[in-house]
């Protein structure tokens, strides 16, 4: 297809046109239309769920390949189960499956949209957990070679909120299948402040995995974090910055920023939760604490009514109003704390970043 729209394969519904779209349901056909890109010499883009990308207005200049690979298979290994899983499968239907059959390792990433194959990609984390720690191997076809080489999870670069496949080889694979390594009967993971605290609200003090992914998508649906057509708030890519890993020097830093505006008490903390990386900041936190409310408006784009941290398009916005927003959203929180927010989509179209360089 020639000159197809790509607002509506994205949550958010913002997008030019790519200027030639497929939708692939085999590695050989994925082969087949690298190759007729190759030939005409025209960049190619791998679409999945369309739920972590803001297209730029302009569009895709060359061809826009829509993942369609389907099927997942099983594999036992000891005190494991092997689940490999084509990478257009949906991902909460791959959570879902792992919890109803008492698989422990995935239930705190339930709820998230997308497919299969970017959760490698951006290392996808919510509520304690990242797939990460259960990703046995990535399968892929190399673009460069045209060869299917699998990629064990220890060579995947893994980093908080990123991977190999996102930064020196961004671009190179085609992600066909992720294998997950998961605990038949384990205990669910819980050591996320905020799912802990609901499940003790609900008064379940020995959770199954079942029990935390129904706990998890009742906190996402409370703050609109899971798409619902009818849902105005969720009409976002999700949590538009990642929140901000910084060395215990920068931490104790903005203690003494937030304590001397009075954003917190002489002997209180700002949110905060550690982890290997180093001390992870709530970037919701900083955003509200900086003066934005949640809806704050600018044109036809907004801050999500339910949570901080997601720009919505309300209704006919473009790629450039929800730059504009996050613009003036990395600037103020730059001026009051010191932090610079990066922002978690794939920018898609744009010759570079379109986010304005801070000092």
């Amino acid at each position: 297809m020639c000159n197809h729209p790509l607002g509506h394969h994205t949550t958010i519904g913002v997008g030019g046109p790519a200027r030639y779209f497929a939708v692939v349901s085999s590695p050989e056909q994925l082969l087949y239309a690298v190759r007729w890109a190759h030939e005409r010499e025209v960049p190619v883009f791998v679409l999945g769920g369309g739920s972590n990308v803001l297209i730029s207005d302009e569009g895709f200049p060359g061809l826009v390949v829509h993942v369609g690979l389907r099927g997942w298979q099983v594999v036992e290994d000891g005190d494991y189960v092997l689940l490999a899983v084509a990478s257009g499968e949906r991902w909460d239907y791959v959570v879902e499956l792992a919890v109803s059959r008492h698989w422990a390792g995935i239930e705190c990433l339930s709820g998230i949209p997308g497919q299969v194959g970017a959760t490698p990609i951006q290392n996808v984390g919510a509520y304690g957990q990242q797939v990460s720690e259960t990703i046995a191997e990535v399968k892929a076809i190399d673009l460069q070679t045209g060869q299917t080489v699998v990629i064990p999870g220890s060579e995947c670069e893994f980093g908080y909120r990123t991977s190999r496949f996102r930064t020196r080889d961004a671009g190179r694979f085609f992600i066909t299948h992720v294998t997950f390594k998961l605990v038949p009967g384990g205990p669910p993971t819980v050591r996320y402040p905020e799912l802990a605290a609901y499940l003790k609200e609900q008064n379940i003090s020995n959770p199954d995995p079942a029990q935390v992914r129904g706990a998890v998508r009742a906190i996402r649906a409370r703050k609109s974090m899971l798409v619902d057509p009818n849902d105005p708030n969720s009409r976002s890519c999700g949590s538009f910055f990642v929140n901000p890993v910084v060395s215990q020097d920068q931490f104790n830093e903005l203690v003494a920023i937030v304590r001397r505006k009075g954003l917190v008490g002489r002997d209180e903390l700002p949110p905060h939760y550690g982890g290997k990386e180093g001390i992870k900041l709530s970037a919701a936190w900083l955003i509200e604490s900086a003066g934005f409310r949640r809806g704050t408006r600018l044109g036809p784009a907004a801050l999500s009514q339910k949570h901080a941290l997601a720009i919505v398009n309300i209704g006919g916005a473009k790629a450039r109003d929800i730059i504009a927003l996050a613009d003036l959203i990395r600037l103020r929180v730059f001026e009051q704390f010191g932090l610079v927010l990066e922002p978690e989509p794939v920018f898609v179209g744009f010759e570079k970043s379109p986010l304005t360089p801070l000092p």
